[in-house]
Order: C-alpha cells, then structure tokens, then sequence
C-alpha cells in the first residue's frame, strides 16, 4: 500500500517559480499514470498534469508553457516544476494517481502566488 507525500509548496511572487515533488512509497508507483491535482478555495479539485509510466505526459490548458510533470521511477517521486506562477495557479497541490484513488489523498502542499 501507497503513501504519498506533497511538498515544494510556498509563497511566491507573480512570474516565480517552484518545484513540487511528491514522494510514493510503495511498488506500485512506475506502472502507474500519475498526476497532480489542485483545489482552489471555493473551487472543485482538477487535475493539471499527468504522466505515464513512459514518461508521456498532459496538461490541462491553463498551464500548458508553463508546468512541467516529471517522475522519477528508481526513487518513486513525482515532480511538477512550475513557472511563470500566475495568482490563479494558488491552490493546494496533490498528487495522486490517474484515476484518483481516495485513500491515497495526503495533505498536499500549498502555493500561493501573490505579490
């Protein structure tokens, strides 16, 4: 069983930068697609990136240009390197797996964008 842990959250400038990773324990992780997911205040959950087992990966629009979704399968870390931070993009930051799966939602971590 699966644990996964946020962090790379903080407080940012509009146009900065950060890089989130989250770190799965477990055996599962490399067959899996995983994604981040991030939940705005008074918003639905969504998801913005995700990424295969082969490395293939997605985006929602919005940060298209902008976010990069990367895994490390020997470690079992997935990464999301954010740039060009926009006010929007403040939210709280999970990743999961793709489909989520419910009991594997941890605290995230928080990103703020702000000036």
């Amino acid at each position: 069983q699966v644990q996964l842990v946020e962090s790379g959250g903080g407080l940012v400038q509009p146009g900065g930068s950060l890089r989130l990773s989250c770190a799965a324990s477990g055996s599962i992780f490399a067959s899996n697609t995983m994604g981040w997911y991030r939940q705005a205040p008074g918003k639905q959950r969504e998801v913005v990136a995700t990424i295969t087992r082969a490395r293939s990966t997605g985006y929602v629009d919005s940060v298209k240009g902008r976010f990069t979704i990367s895994r490390d399968n020997a470690t079992n870390t997935l990464y999301l390197q954010m740039n060009g931070l926009k006010p929007e993009d403040t939210a709280v930051y999970y990743c999961n797996f793709i489909p989520a799966r419910f009991g594997y939602w941890g605290q995230g971590t928080q990103v703020t964008v702000s000036s």
